[in-house]
């Protein structure tokens, strides 16, 4: 097992350590919390190994596609949005990194898929603030750590073979420090365009991270997705 698979699996555990103070009848309200320590000690704990947490999420935000230049290749169109990455970076700003995820993330997708079982018992009328929730999440935790990992340059280096449903892109990041590490993107088509379902780097997939998270943190409290959607949208 490679450190980062066992990092993944004591994630749980690490989740499950924190104490909350339970009040009467907890089962039938949210409970209030701090979701920001909460998650971030996840991330910590399962992405400690690798310190890539912020470039997974970070850079999905700036890498996704959407259909503006359907004549583009997806790696010719993958290269230009990279721009977007650098910008957003470079502002800081969580609202910047929140602008590129809901243009171009396939947000849906993905949200449903981390939330496993419990997106059977997520009312649809609750989906937009789980969606909502969800990307600034992932929004603000960008802005705090771009900082620490600034970005010199990310050059698209190859693209798998395009079918129906999308292809693949590989692109190299290489930080101003001078490490570089490699991105595959999973892009699917969506209407007349693209979006990016998933993003695999040092043979992790974020998506699986994504679904760690949430759904242990749904069964913590009281198996219910609600609890996760006040959460994310008080981070």
């Amino acid at each position: 097992m490679s450190p980062g698979q066992r990092e993944l699996r004591e994630a749980p555990d690490v989740l499950r350590k924190l104490e909350f103070e339970r009040p009467a009848g907890w089962r039938d309200r949210v409970e209030e919390f701090d979701v920001t320590k909460i998650v971030l000690l996840g991330i910590t704990a399962t992405m400690r190994a690798h310190r890539f947490a912020f470039l997974i999420l970070a850079t999905l935000a700036a890498f996704s596609l959407t259909g503006a230049a359907r004549a583009e290749t997806p790696a010719g169109y993958m290269q230009r949005v990279q721009n977007e990455l650098l910008a957003a970076q470079r502002s800081g700003s969580s609202v910047a990194f929140s602008n590129v995820l809901r243009k171009h993330m396939d947000v849906p997708s993905i949200g449903l898929t981390a939330l496993g079982e419990h997106a059977r018992t997520l009312p649809k009328a609750d989906r937009p603030a789980y969606f909502n929730g969800m990307i600034r999440f992932i929004s603000n935790y960008a802005a705090k750590e771009a900082p620490k990992y600034p970005v010199a340059s990310a050059v698209v280096i190859g693209q798998g073979e395009e079918t129906v449903g999308g292809s693949t892109v590989d692109s190299r990041i290489t930080l101003r420090s001078g490490e570089s590490y490699d991105i595959r993107w999973k892009i699917v088509r969506r209407g007349d365009g693209y979006k990016v379902r998933d993003a695999q780097i040092v043979g992790f997939w974020m998506t699986s991270f994504l679904d760690t998270l949430f759904q242990n943190y749904i069964s913590e409290n009281g198996n219910n997705p609600r609890a996760l959607i006040l959460a994310l949208n008080r981070s």
